[in-house]
């Protein structure tokens, strides 16, 4: 996939397991880093992303000094966002948006229900050169139980109805825990489709990297006509994090 062309948008989706391998056997954000730079995206949805952690700081010799976000947008995405959803004794971990292009403002906003998983969104609003009004991107990972992601579908759906214009552009990605397919439904009313949906007939298979088989990641999209999808899997990939990274190649419309 290519990116420059103001016309064009380059997306990717990918659950970072928090820069640890499967099971959590190795420590990978260096390898992950050089493959999510190769993937070429203008514009990279993360979720499990660790903004701080005083424990792999000291049990790892390579853990970077800076969050995630920060260490892997550096020289590649200039405007990186970052939101907390999980806040531990020893760190912290939650979303992440990585841009090519300006990002207006970012907000995080918790879309909990319950105290035992916690769970947000990612807001930003990013200035595409050339287009006539900005694009609206919102990463999020939804939880692990079903009535709490209807709940939480709910809460994104409410925000974005209040504060992204009808117009406007908008790319909706994350992990969204979503094995039974139920959440797009609830969807529809934001104009939005599904880019896997759109030119497979379903969502991706994403989980787990080495041999996916659960649809748990998506890309929805509004104002766009998607031109290709891909899913990145193979070895080098699998010896990453649990989930397989999606990316898509949008034309504005």
């Amino acid at each position: 996939m290519q990116h420059g062309n103001p016309a064009s948008l380059t997306v990717a989706t990918y659950n970072i397991h928090k820069g640890f391998s499967h099971f959590n056997r190795r420590m990978v954000v260096h390898d992950m880093r050089d493959r999510l730079r190769m993937m070429g995206a203008d514009i990279l949805f993360l979720q499990e992303v660790v903004g701080h952690n005083a424990r792999h700081g000291e049990k790892h010799e390579m853990w970077p000094e800076v969050p995630q976000h920060e260490f892997f947008a550096e020289a590649q995405w200039p405007a990186a966002g970052y939101g907390q959803n999980s806040i531990y004794v020893d760190g912290h971990h939650g979303n992440a948006i990585l841009s090519r292009y300006p990002m207006i403002r970012c907000d995080h906003e918790d879309i909990s229900t319950n105290r035992i998983e916690k769970r947000g969104l990612l807001h930003a609003e990013i200035a595409v050169p050339g287009w006539d009004i900005n694009l609206h991107c919102v990463c999020v990972h939804l939880g692990l139980f079903g009535r709490s992601r209807r709940k939480q579908v709910d809460l994104v759906c409410a925000r974005i109805e209040a504060l992204v214009p009808q117009g406007a552009p908008l790319v909706l990605a994350g992990d969204f825990n979503d094995w039974g397919h139920r959440v797009g439904g609830p969807l529809k009313a934001l104009g939005v489709h599904e880019v896997f949906e759109t030119m497979k007939g379903r969502p991706a298979r994403s989980f787990p990297a080495r041999l996916p088989i659960l649809r748990l990641d998506r890309i929805y999209v509004r104002g766009f006509s998607v031109h290709s999808v891909d899913v990145h899997r193979g070895a080098e990939w699998a010896r990453l994090s649990d989930h397989a990274p999606l990316a898509a190649h949008l034309v504005r419309e």
